[in-house]
């Protein structure tokens, strides 16, 4: 009988254990099993680096700006809004109480005018064909939610009541179109962005002002959702191109780019 090739080899030369679903270190990138997760026991090369630096005495690391945080990084990361330095983990503006963070009403009017504008775009759509076209598409919705359960990868941590599933669509030029995840409802779109790299691993240079920035983007009008915006508020919302067990687009966008321009290029791929 034939072997099926499935998941991937931990890097480790003692080791090269198959594991069918790997671990891919968010420092190194690197693809382990579950012993060899830790970056301790894969001897991540990321922390090593680290080490030498802070042993050299050498000042080459930038110092966290929020108070009582001693966090530092070898590269900055820079809020794209107040300006500032900040560690790996106070990166985003709810976690370093960004000076620029607008209040939840207006992002929330915000969000229901883009929504609004979608609904009012499909007034001339054709409509349902009745209750029987309505329980179909409630019963493929679910399917489909059932089906992401089963493959989706993801923080095994996560309580089953916060997980939110998603087949992410991946940029155009990767040989994969998509892959099923699943997120946390109380994260903000940017760390969904972040997680959702590092499962794919793709290369997230979010924190470089001059480089292209991943993306979340709405599946059917293709354009990018606020990073600061709440996953769960995003899902309440009526109408929400958002669905639990839905779509997402995951796109690398200029700084100017305000979405992708053809959505059935992602959509009609896979």
């Amino acid at each position: 009988m034939a072997e099926f090739d499935i998941g991937q080899r931990c890097q480790i030369e003692c080791c090269k254990q198959q594991d069918f679903l790997p671990f891919v270190c968010d420092s190194c990138s690197g693809v382990f099993c579950l012993e060899h997760r830790s970056r301790d026991s894969h001897f991540c090369p990321e922390v090593s680096r680290k080490r030498d630096v802070l042993d050299s005495g050498v000042s080459t690391s930038y110092p966290c700006t929020l108070q009582d945080c001693n966090g530092r990084e070898l590269l900055p990361v820079i809020c794209q809004h107040c300006q500032k330095h900040f560690c790996f983990v106070h990166r985003h503006q709810e976690d370093h109480k960004c000076e620029k963070l607008e209040t939840p009403q207006p992002r929330m009017v915000a969000t229901q005018e883009l929504v609004q504008k979608i609904v009012e775009s499909k007034k001339n759509a054709p409509t349902s064909k009745g209750r029987k076209g309505a329980k179909n598409s409630a019963t493929a919705a679910k399917v489909a939610l059932m089906k992401l359960k089963l493959h989706a990868t993801g923080d095994k941590g996560l309580p089953q009541t916060e997980r939110t599933y998603f087949q992410v669509f991946l940029p155009k030029d990767l040989n994969t179109s998509s892959l099923p995840m699943f997120f946390s409802s109380k994260w903000t779109v940017g760390k969904v962005v972040d997680v959702a790299a590092a499962q794919a691993s793709l290369k997230n240079n979010n924190n470089v002002l001059t480089a292209k920035k991943l993306r979340l983007c709405h599946p059917e009008t293709g354009e990018a959702i606020k990073m600061d915006a709440c996953l769960q508020l995003l899902l309440s919302l009526s109408d929400s191109p958002l669905c639990n067990g839905g779509n997402v687009i995951l796109e690398y966008l200029d700084n100017e780019s305000s979405g992708v321009e053809d959505v059935t290029a992602y959509i009609s791929s896979s």
